[in-house]
This record gives structure tokens, sequence and C-alpha cells, in this order.
């Protein structure tokens, strides 16, 4: 269960990080309030995972989520450069995010 919940609060911490593009700035209101509430959710289900998992692991994992689910949002939603190396990058990010799943023992 706290694997699921890791997951959950990786999706979140994507959310506020494409939140904060949306935001402005947070000079925009409804962005901004979306943007601190799921900041809050992603924070609060980490914890919940840390709960069961080591913490050190439950961080890079739930960073790793953010940063693969940013980046490719990133060039998704605002044309950021979709190179091979790129790719090549976060691959290696989500080699890494199942490395410590596989050896983590839960």
């Amino acid at each position: 269960m706290s694997w699921y919940l890791l997951l959950l609060a990786g999706l979140f911490e994507i959310a506020w990080a494409i939140g904060l593009e949306y935001s402005e700035g947070f000079t925009r209101p409804v962005p901004t309030v979306a943007t601190g509430l799921a900041m809050l959710v992603s924070v609060v289900l980490l914890a919940r995972a840390v709960q069961d998992l080591p913490v050190g692991t439950a961080y890079a994992v739930w960073t790793g989520i953010g940063a693969v689910g940013t980046a490719t949002l990133g060039v998704v939603l605002f044309d950021e450069p979709a190179t091979l190396v790129r790719a090549g990058f976060i691959g290696l990010i989500v080699v890494g995010i199942v490395g410590l799943h596989s050896v983590s023992g839960a």
C-alpha cells in the first residue's frame, strides 16, 4: 500500500510543479490555490508512505517520479526541447526508480 501512496504522492508532485508555471509566480489565484493544494496532498501522501518505507528510498522515488513527469510534461505542454539525450537521461531516472523499488524489499 505504501508504494501506491508514494506513486500518488509523486503524481501530485508533478501537478504542483506544473502548477508553478500556470500560477505565474503565484500571481494567478486559481492556479495558485490548486498548486498549493497539490503541494499539501503530495507531502501528506509522502509522509504516509514513509511510515512503512525507508525515508531515503521514498524521497528519491518521490522526487524521481516528479522529475520524470514534470520533464515529460514540459516537453508536451511548454514546448521544452525534446532531444534523444534528454530522453535518455529521463530514462536513467526511471531506471533508478525501478531499481530502488526492486531492492527495497517492500
